[in-house]
């Protein structure tokens, strides 16, 4: 197995370790490597998509986060956006769930731009349906 060096933010660290406690997991290296698998697999279904699509996107973000990156990708990409729900959830963060409708390679776009937003603190993808 090849060891690879991380550099993660320390409140980031520490959520890690209280999930490795909380859920059993052997070790840091379990818990990333579980996480790592996550993501690849839900980022082969969204590059496996093709023709008109529809899907949902929610989004958590620090509240004093500069949101203009996020504006302007929903702005680019508007033609996709059917709706978007913006909320205060839980202290000091805000959830977002974007509704896309259109063609697969432009909602993938537009989610390959908002996983470059180092403003976002998660991302989940949900593929609604699907026409070919």
């Amino acid at each position: 197995m090849t060891v690879v060096s991380l550099s993660i933010p320390n409140s980031l660290l520490e959520q890690v370790d209280a999930t490795i406690k909380e859920k059993g997991f052997v070790s840091r290296s379990e818990i990333i490597r579980q996480a790592l698998r996550l993501y690849l697999t839900e980022d082969l279904k969204i590059e496996e998509l093709k023709g008109e699509t529809t899907a949902t996107i929610t989004i958590i973000y620090r509240e004093n986060a500069d949101r203009r990156r996020l504006l302007e990708a929903q702005h680019v990409y508007g033609g996709l956006v059917s709706t978007f729900l913006h909320a205060h959830v839980h202290e000091g963060f805000c959830l977002e769930v974007i509704i896309l409708k259109g063609q697969a390679p432009l909602i993938k776009k537009f989610i390959d731009n908002l996983r470059q937003n180092e403003q976002i603190t998660q991302i989940k993808v949900a593929v609604l349906n699907q026409r070919q």
